[in-house]
């Protein structure tokens, strides 16, 4: 295969990373929001204490969806980098060492 394979490969690996990544916290900030509102719903003078446990989860959450989106834009500038050749002489000073 050639480069441009890779590359186009890495980029829709990099594209599917990202779409799984977004899903996931989007998923899970959904869920903690609908238990939140079923707890208050069940208990309303703990609402302030779900909230702001609420607040705090979905911060971790996004905080991690963000990471892993750091994560794919990184392949993809790694796979976007030409590749350049090792030099032949730097090889062989590092052999004699």
């Amino acid at each position: 295969m050639n480069d441009m394979t890779f590359l186009g490969l890495g980029y829709i690996g990099a594209g599917l990373g990202a779409g799984l990544v977004l899903i996931g916290a989007a998923l899970g900030i959904g869920k903690l929001a609908a238990a939140a509102l079923e707890g208050t719903a069940r208990q309303p003078e703990a609402g302030p204490a779900l909230r702001t446990t609420m607040i705090i989860a979905a911060a971790l959450i996004e905080g991690l969806a963000f990471f892993g989106l750091v994560i794919c834009l990184l392949a993809v500038m790694n796979f976007a980098m030409p590749k350049a050749p090792a030099a032949a002489g730097a090889v062989q000073t590092e052999a004699h060492k």
